[in-house]
């Protein structure tokens, strides 16, 4: 689905199915320099089970135009203008890391939109290095490998995929390395700047389910304990031996927890 969002073409990944105003619409919003492919088997699932599906490509991501946003607090306003242009007034909410911020923030501020929230690999403070930060700024190339070091658990490391021929961290750096000039640095900043977490998270009035990582290093789990806390109505699901790309690690388990809670 190609449509217009404040003045700039944005594409969404529907699932190969036509959007129908009567379904259940599932919004799903990807992480930093990541685009709506990393949600590949869920939203297909999600697309042909009754529902329609919105992987979107955030501004400047992906096939979406425009300038990358500069806040999670831009990103979620940008979501609920999408919204509005398709005349949508509630929709299940799945987000991971930078997506799960926003999706965080369209929750807890914007809650009547919302009838399920869904958080992959959330952290609040969602802290960011000063070298990470350092090397999207300067050296992007180094960026990418340092986050696809961090990402996936030590044996996804080593490979691991369940299908065949697919290579989990050079799919990973590719993606990244598609991204437009300054994209990660301005989505880096987005998230180590969010300050509004838990006040969002306070707001909350739908049910919420974390997905998180054992072997988190991006978002370590210590990080989420006050969210959690926060959340008023909130499942806890802790996948082992993954790490912070979960989709990609463990994509039966994620998309398992969503069939149950959605």
């Amino acid at each position: 689905m190609r449509i217009n969002v404040t003045g700039a073409p944005v594409y969404a990944y529907t699932g190969t199915r036509a959007f129908e105003r009567a379904r259940p619409t599932i919004l799903f919003v990807h992480g930093a320099a990541n685009d709506h492919s990393v949600w590949a088997l869920q939203s297909r699932y999600f697309a042909h089970h009754g529902h329609n599906v919105l992987a979107v490509d955030l501004p400047a991501h992906g096939r979406s135009g425009g300038v990358a946003c500069a806040s999670v607090e831009a990103i979620a306003q940008w979501l609920v203008a999408l919204l509005d242009v398709l005349q949508i007034e509630r929709v299940a909410l799945v987000g991971h890391s930078l997506g799960s911020l926003a999706a965080l923030h369209v929750a807890g501020n914007f809650s009547r939109r919302v009838s399920r929230l869904v958080l992959l690999g959330p952290a609040v403070p969602m802290q960011v290095s000063d070298v990470l930060l350092a090397a999207a700024r300067d050296d992007p190339a180094q960026a990418y490998a340092m986050i696809t070091g961090w990402s996936f658990s030590a044996p996804h490391l080593l490979g691991g995929n369940r299908m065949p021929g697919m290579w989990m961290t050079g799919n990973a750096m590719r993606l990244m390395q598609r991204c437009a000039e300054g994209v990660l640095l301005a989505d880096l900043r987005a998230c180590n700047d969010y300050a509004a977490g838990l006040v969002a998270g306070e707001n909350v009035i739908c049910p919420s389910l974390l997905i998180l990582g054992q072997r988190d290093l991006m978002a370590p789990r210590r990080n989420v304990v006050d969210l959690t806390q926060a959340l008023a109505d909130k499942r806890v699901l802790t996948l082992p031996e993954c790490g912070h790309s979960l989709m990609t690690e463990a994509p039966d388990a994620v998309l398992d927890a969503l069939r149950d809670f959605i």
